[in-house]
């Protein structure tokens, strides 16, 4: 029998016992260097907040005020560093031309009316011209789409792939390119505007009737500023359905009233208007889609949104994440996702969908790569650090998933969402340190953390029309945190706090490790049922699981209570030792990502491990 075998404890704790060795070391190295990652990480960065320097923070203040960042800002030394973080992909947020209340009329760039754009910065998901870039991004906005290129391909030469937003459902009321391709033309360019549907109008129309500017009692644009463009007027006529699908003239304040809504061929009634995949596709890949597509006739928006797919894919772009896709038909998906594979086999497609139903669809037929896994994971992790809920439900939900669980990616913040560290969400970033060693590793789907999440930022500003716990997508502000770690451009975390900088450390050593692990590519199945109803002291917050591959297995415990140390005999049950071939003994296992060791025990086909589990730690052991 061999004496040794290899395993990891992931555990939100430090270890405090006759058995573990108390020690904090430097990461552990690997016993050989692995170039290919096994999991996938996203960095999310909203590109207009990362490289700002300025710390004003004036409410609806201007970039004069506020500053802003650019593209040339991701300096060689900041992709390295994200890359070092344990990322293998950065979405970049914001980059397509979106409204913005700033005048940019000299590079022949029509000026955006307050009044249908939200803030002053605008909103990322109101894009103006898909075949350019934000011109507040670009040192020289007349050669702003070559800065972005830029960016791309420094990227790219420092080991990381490009994802961009595409916003298939809506666009900015006022669309206008500048920079069509030959033979393109805008969006509703060629629509009959006399009819309320047409399938190849772009747009829904309300005939005879002209849009409205909505108003509120307790909001004005620009927080009542003077503006010229201020005038309760927007030209438009007849006026078209709102982003949202409201189909009034003059929509609410809270609809998405700066955007209008893109027509797929889905009748006002629900029916489709266009030709639907045969019995049996969801089995089929990317290249039978493609296929079956190739002689069809589909709706005007479908050919639109493909080839500004395809223009993006030209340039190197790895991949794309689509706004509210699932307001959107699967069909349109499975016609442009199969036509993007055909060009780049390896692209990377997530998308924003919030109905579990519905989640195998958008995967096995609109050939989605990834979904949000938002509405089950995310919600359950949230109402467990909030004291509304128990660990438990967790492992029905991955078991729920099983044939789909590499499809949704997991997260625990991103730029629609409270800020993980926000008094409103889990309070401190500390107590996200448990929650974030789940997603992490409960599954084998891609992780994505939001910039600054790593340094703990809490969102606490109130910028103007974006408010506090989320970072704002709509104004101009600093990211403290985040611009504590940028250190002033140098990138080096030079200006965090020791609690900021421990942890970094950890979002660096645990992601890292899920980078390479072979097991979090493997099989998962609780031990939370056998530890709840049997081990003594086992605390209401802990949570336990197993994964394994033939070559590496896992046991996962963490405490998601952030007042109680647990002290317990871990069990790891009769079936999992008998599975993992394990024979009776004692086996080390040491911790990956501070160097401590523990013994499992193994006594007539059971396990054990003694622990001693405090409040809101992580750690991971392997012998």
């Amino acid at each position: 029998m061999k004496t040794s075998l290899t395993f990891a404890v992931v555990m939100s704790c430090v270890i405090a016992n006759t058995t573990i060795a108390q020690k904090k070391t430097t990461m552990p190295a690997k016993s050989k260097v692995i170039t290919t990652p096994k999991k996938d990480v996203v960095y999310q960065v909203f590109t207009r907040l990362f490289g700002n320097k300025n710390t004003t923070n004036k409410p609806w203040g201007t970039i004069e005020e506020n500053g802003v960042g650019k593209f040339n800002d991701f300096t060689d030394k900041a992709l390295q560093e994200i890359k070092k973080l344990g990322v293998t992909y950065i979405w970049y947020t914001g980059v397509p031309h979106h409204d913005v209340i700033r005048d940019y009329t000299k590079y022949g760039i029509s000026n955006d009316d307050p009044e249908v754009v939200k803030g002053r910065a605008g909103s990322p998901y109101a894009v103006k011209d898909y075949y350019n870039v934000n011109p507040d991004l670009a040192v020289n906005p007349a050669k702003r789409l070559e800065e972005f290129e830029a960016l791309i391909a420094r990227t790219h030469k420092n080991g990381l792939k490009v994802i961009i937003d595409i916003v298939p459902n809506h666009i900015a009321r006022n669309y206008h390119s500048l920079s069509n391709p030959k033979g393109v033309t805008d969006f509703g360019a060629e629509d009959n505007t006399s009819v309320e549907y047409a399938r190849d109008n772009n747009f829904y129309y309300i005939p005879g009737k002209a849009f409205e500017v909505p108003t509120s009692p307790t909001y004005k644009p620009l927080n009542g500023e003077q503006n010229p463009l201020i005038d309760g007027k927007f030209a438009e006529f007849p006026a078209k359905w709102t982003g949202n699908g409201s189909r009034e003239a003059k929509p609410d304040i809270n609809d998405w009233y700066e955007t209008v809504k893109v027509n797929y061929g889905i009748k006002p009634d629900g029916s489709k208007d266009f030709p639907e995949l045969p019995q049996g596709f969801d089995k089929k890949d990317c290249k039978a889609h493609y296929e079956f597509w190739k002689d069809k006739d589909v709706p005007s928006s479908w050919k639109k949104f493909r080839d500004i797919a395809l223009y993006w894919t030209a340039k190197g772009v790895d991949g794309f994440r689509y706004d509210m896709a699932e307001m959107v038909p699967y069909e349109f998906w499975s016609y442009m996702n199969s036509a993007i594979k055909m060009k780049n086999p390896k692209a990377f497609l997530l998308a924003e969908v919030y109905n579990p139903k519905e989640y195998r669809n958008y995967i096995n037929l609109g050939k989605m790569d990834y979904l949000y896994d938002k509405v089950e994971t995310y919600d359950h992790l949230k109402s467990i650090i909030q004291g509304e809920a128990l660990p438990e439900p967790l492992s029905e939900i991955q078991e729920g998933m099983a044939d789909i669980e590499h499809h949704m990616l997991h997260f625990l913040d991103n730029h629609d969402e409270q800020r993980l560290a926000s008094p409103e969400f889990a309070g401190t970033p500390e107590k996200g340190k448990p929650m974030m060693v789940v997603s992490a590793t409960i599954s084998s789907s891609p992780t994505m953390i939001y910039f600054g999440q790593e340094v703990g930022e809490d969102g606490k500003e109130n910028a103007g029309f974006g408010t506090h716990s989320r970072t704002s997508i709509f104004d101009y502000v600093g990211v403290p945190h985040h611009q504590r770690w940028m250190n002033g451009g140098k990138f080096d975390g030079g200006q965090l706090s020791k609690s900021e900088a421990d942890l970094r450390d950890f979002y660096k050593r645990l992601l890292n490790f899920t980078l390479y692990s072979d097991a979090l590519t493997g099989k998962f199945k609780e031990i939370q049922t056998i530890n709840r109803n049997e081990t003594k002291r086992y605390d209401p917050g802990m949570y336990s699981y197993v994964r394994w591959t033939a070559k590496e297995k896992l046991i996962v415990v963490v405490n998601f209570s952030w007042v109680t140390t647990s002290n317990f005999e871990l069990k790891v049950p009769e079936d999992v030792i008998k599975i993992w071939n394990i024979k009776d003994g004692l086996y080390d296992v040491k911790d990956q990502l501070y160097g401590s060791t523990a013994q499992l025990k193994v006594t007539d086909g059971k396990g054990t491990i003694r622990l001693s589990v405090k409040p809101s730690e992580s750690f991971i052991f392997k012998l």
